[in-house]
């Protein structure tokens, strides 16, 4: 009866460490299910709420760096349309934005930032633009740095500095590219006609390229100095009004279109087009990328959304 009764214990014993056992890996297959769940929930989901008023419980729940972390820019950037769009947004970001990231927001930023910084060193396209962006995040930093203490930037200001070594090492990159001549034999931009050559200078937004694209050859140097040209890219960029302001004659009593661009970009923006935009749905609230689904109630969810700016995009985050 002893040996039976301490066999008895034993196997009650047993039986409960077993139950035990059980229910601790039914909890730890919970809590893996869970986070799984919430990992993936979290990387499905490329739109964001946007509250339409400002208090403490919603702040935490629609902030800048939030929404930066869930808009899938990663992606973006290897869109064509909506490239020029990202760019946009990280230099606003850079001027004036970077404290309000959080620290998750701050790193998603640089790593971002690091993969335009190599798609443009693979296809040699919008260097220029890529190395405004570094030099105003570098000088943003720069100011942020010295304010040691009185910023908010997250994270040991050590690793602060890496990252600003890191932008002068792409910066330097960018200054070494050597862009090569295609090796097929075809026809080239010199070999249209004129009138082609010239409807296509039109299609230049940026009148720095038109000075650039003159220097290649003696005859597109002829085509870039012609005043309508010019005239059109004031028209396109600024209001009559503006233009107005800052009239300038030439030697001839002429209006000199190229000098009054120049001088205008100095004193106001400039109009920005992109392919692609961010979009706000008017009914639910909701910013995503045009064609991203997201939990509309509305009839016709596609007469709801409105395209946003950049800047607009940086509105809606400030309380």
């Amino acid at each position: 009866i002893h040996s039976f009764c301490k066999k008895d214990d034993h196997n009650k014993e047993n039986l409960f460490n077993s139950l035990n056992y059980d229910v601790a890996a039914k909890k730890r297959k919970k809590d893996l299910l869970n986070n799984k769940t919430k990992v993936q929930y979290f990387h499905q989901e490329k739109w964001i709420y946007v509250h339409k008023g400002s208090t403490k419980e919603r702040h935490g729940y629609c902030t800048l760096g939030e929404a930066f972390n869930r808009l899938d820019f990663s992606s973006a950037i290897l869109d064509s349309r909506r490239f020029n769009y990202v760019v946009r947004l990280l230099e606003l970001i850079a001027k004036s934005q970077l404290t309000s990231l959080s620290g998750i927001a701050q790193k998603n930023y640089m790593n971002i930032l690091e993969k335009v910084v190599q798609k443009v060193l693979e296809d040699q396209q919008n260097i220029r633009l890529i190395r405004e962006l570094l030099q105003t995040l570098y000088t943003s930093l720069c100011t942020l740095v010295q304010r040691v203490g009185k910023s908010v930037l997250v994270g040991n200001i050590n690793m602060w500095v890496h990252r600003m070594e890191s932008i002068l090492h792409w910066q330097q990159q960018l200054n070494n590219i050597q862009i090569t001549r295609p090796a097929f034999k075809g026809t080239t931009f010199t070999d249209l006609p004129l009138c082609l050559q010239l409807n296509i200078m039109q299609r230049l937004s940026d009148g720095r390229d038109l000075v650039s694209l003159g220097q290649v050859a003696p005859d597109l140097q002829v085509l870039s100095e012609d005043r309508l040209l010019w005239k059109k890219l004031c028209q396109y960029h600024f209001t009559d009004r503006q233009i107005r302001k800052r009239l300038i004659l030439s030697d001839k009593g002429q209006l000199d279109w190229k000098k009054m661009y120049f001088k205008l970009i100095r004193c106001y923006p400039r109009k920005e087009q992109y392919g692609d935009t961010l979009q706000l749905c008017r009914h639910c609230h909701i910013l995503s990328w045009k064609g991203t689904d997201h939990p509309c109630t509305a009839n016709n969810p596609e007469t709801c959304s409105t395209s946003l700016s950049p800047q607009d995009f940086i509105n809606l985050f400030r309380f």
